[in-house]
């Protein structure tokens, strides 16, 4: 019969009504009372099976209305349209920017950092590179929308400014967050693929240590004012301390005591306690501890943090010098290969190799690991001892008067001799 206003009230309870004006449209009344509008087809080009639109509740709208609806819906049909699919496409690309606008890169390194990265020793440099590397290019692009070019031009960036070796770090960060992400995440597919990195596996074990005319460069460099003072010096007892940069750099007046600078276990790498002697060398480098940070440019709140920048400007003094004592540029080094330079003096002063590798906080190997609890204190001492005497005789270190204050060495013809002084070499 035609659905009229006193037709759907007079309908029975589990009782439907058919129009028979426009096929499909029907009003039905469930079990509890409610009667609701509707409209039934079957797609002319999809499945056999009926399809149910819902037209709204008899009170929520008047039978006109749904009338109205039921023709509209109909038209639909007759053009070969399916509206039942049309309304769930649109529900899930409505569900999609929903998502994407709430799951950004920046979203997903945030909670990424939080659930994963705060929980590990190497955290501090993670979170670093997504600030500097990541976040700046692709942060605010939604997750799903990323393509392989987007990451290919972020590593190309990062290549051209920092080398290819800080790409493929950025890149070993990223597709760590990224997997994290599609583990969690039904619609992620992370757009990182097999041949993005910038290096073959070989290149990216760093093999550079300074050589002695190097080390004097480093050391003239860093009398100049144009790099900050808490950088200088933590590049000092960098190098005399065979320390990493953020051990060094995060030192606190309350981890010094009675010359013993002890590194907590919570920022050292293998997530045990370091006991490394300080010599009078590196001491003077540190300064009498105060309180707080002591490398820090604003009395110890906080920690000196501005190294790319200091870096770049410790990098150019030294070319500078170089260039007016015409000499070779120095290839391109890293705070961590002063570390690696430090064990290699080590060795080269005789300190015997376990013994070096207690300085750099490196394990036991084997069951001697397990079972040898010995702090090695003095021997540090004696071996870092060593080190800081042979920097010193390779820098032409001052004879009575500068006592363990090495002076700089003047720039132009003059580090061509002190050079020379350090390798027994002519410089030409």
């Amino acid at each position: 019969m035609k659905i009229t206003k006193r037709s759907v009230e007079a309908l029975r309870p589990r009782s439907i009504i058919s129009d028979e004006e426009i096929k499909g449209f029907v009003a039905r009344r469930a079990g509890k009372g409610a009667v609701t509008y509707g409209f039934r087809y079957r797609p002319k080009d999809g499945p056999a099976k009926q399809r149910w639109l819902t037209l709204g509740r008899h009170g929520n709208i008047t039978v006109e209305q749904a009338r109205t609806l039921a023709k509209k819906r109909a038209g639909e049909v007759a053009d070969a349209r399916d509206p039942v699919a049309e309304d769930k496409a649109k529900q899930a690309e409505k569900e999609r920017a929903n998502v994407a606008n709430t799951n950004t890169v920046n979203a997903v390194l945030d909670v990424f950092i939080a659930r994963h990265v705060n929980q590990l020793r190497s955290g501090f440099e993670i979170v670093r590179a997504f600030k500097v590397y990541v976040r700046p290019r692709i942060g605010k692009t939604s997750i799903y929308d990323l393509k392989r070019r987007d990451i290919v031009e972020m590593l190309d960036s990062i290549e051209d400014e920092n080398g290819p070796v800080m790409a493929d770090r950025v890149l070993a960060h990223v597709r760590k967050a990224f997997n994290w992400q599609a583990a969690r995440d039904d619609h992620f597919s992370p757009p990182i693929v097999r041949g993005m990195a910038r290096t073959k596996p070989s290149e990216r074990a760093r093999t550079r240590a300074l050589s002695d005319d190097e080390i004097v460069s480093l050391w003239t460099a860093l009398h100049s004012e144009e790099v900050p003072l808490p950088f200088r010096r933590v590049v000092r007892v960098l190098l005399l301390t065979a320390q990493r940069r953020n051990e060094v750099g995060l030192m606190r007046s309350e981890e010094i005591t009675d010359e013993i600078w002890t590194i907590p276990a919570e920022r050292y790498k293998t997530g045990i306690p370091n006991i490394v002697p300080l010599t009078k060398e590196a001491q003077s480098w540190i300064g009498d501890p105060a309180k707080g940070f002591l490398f820090s440019s604003n009395g110890g709140n906080r920690a000196f943090n501005g190294y790319s920048k200091a870096k770049s400007q410790l990098d150019k003094v030294i070319a500078q010098q170089r260039r007016k004592a015409n000499l070779k540029a120095i290839p391109a080094w890293t705070l961590h290969d002063l570390r690696r330079t430090a064990r290699s003096l080590m060795s080269r002063a005789g300190v015997a190799s376990e013994v070096a590798e207690q300085v750099l906080g490196h394990k036991l190997p084997g069951v001697r690991g397990v079972y040898d609890r010995h702090t090695y204190a003095a021997e540090k001492r004696g071996a870092l001892e060593k080190l800081a005497a042979l920097v010193g005789k390779i820098l032409g270190a001052c004879a009575s008067g500068q006592g363990h204050r090495w002076p700089a060495v003047k720039v132009h013809l003059a580090i061509k001799g002190a050079i020379a002084k350090a390798t027994g070499a002519t410089t030409k």
